[in-house]
């Protein structure tokens, strides 16, 4: 006779299934987000001028773009990609597991499928660039869209997706914070957010040529429909 107060087979293992999925989530998130750290900050060099850029691009391609590393780049953020959208799937349509997360968890499912829209079409474009239209895809094929008629497509195109990415990690960092939390991890969440937001509107001025000279050639204008 099974005890009325015994756990389920079933529900421990999906329970312990969900547990593994939540940890190769984070472990492939910290990947991207590590790449992400890299790739964001190469564009900040460009504050030093579009060359400054490109030397450091070059420099960092030779790590992931080795044939050995980008496979595993890409399978990767295949993975997150599928992952997350299940996972803010499940969370959204059921609600979550509680109630005191919820408002949080539910900012964490949305940034992320907005992140994840993001980079899905970040990547498909740079793949199509490379393989299809025989463009570099650095400094100016990143901002050309920004210097045309399309600019008010990717100003809030790009300055969403990097604001989806800090207020993705900052609800992460708000969730697994300790229970009491000394200063420093109480103030890391609204840093990450708003760090994000800020990097985004910073990122979409560069671009734009706001800050610094920006000369898209031609070529890469022909690229969009006018």
């Amino acid at each position: 006779m099974t005890h009325p107060f015994s756990t389920s087979p079933t529900l421990t293992a999906a329970a312990i299934a969900a547990t593994r999925r939540r940890r190769l989530h984070r472990l492939g998130g910290a990947v991207m987000a590590l790449f992400a750290l890299m790739h964001l900050g190469n564009h900040l060099t460009a504050l030093a001028g579009v060359a400054a850029h490109q030397q450091v691009l070059e420099a960092l391609r030779l790590v992931y773009r080795h044939p050995l590393v980008e496979p595993v780049l890409l399978l990767v953020l295949a993975g997150q990609l599928a992952s997350g959208t299940a996972g803010a799937w499940r969370l959204l349509r059921t609600g979550g597991h509680s109630r005191a997360l919820l408002p949080v968890a539910r900012l964490q499912a949305v940034s992320g499928l907005v992140l994840g829209g993001f980079v899905l079409v970040h990547v498909g474009a740079v793949l199509v660039g490379r393989t299809v239209l025989q463009l570099d895809t650095n400094f100016q094929f990143a901002a050309a869209g920004l210097h045309t008629p399309w600019a008010w497509f990717f100003a809030p195109y790009y300055g969403l997706g990097v604001a989806a990415l800090g207020v993705h990690l900052a609800c992460a960092a708000q969730r697994h914070r300790p229970p009491q939390p000394g200063v420093w991890r109480r103030a890391l969440p609204w840093l990450l957010g708003l760090g994000g937001v800020v990097l985004g509107a910073l990122l979409v001025a560069l671009m734009a040529g706001w800050l610094v000279p920006v000369d898209i050639p031609a070529r890469y204008l022909s690229t969009y429909p006018v």
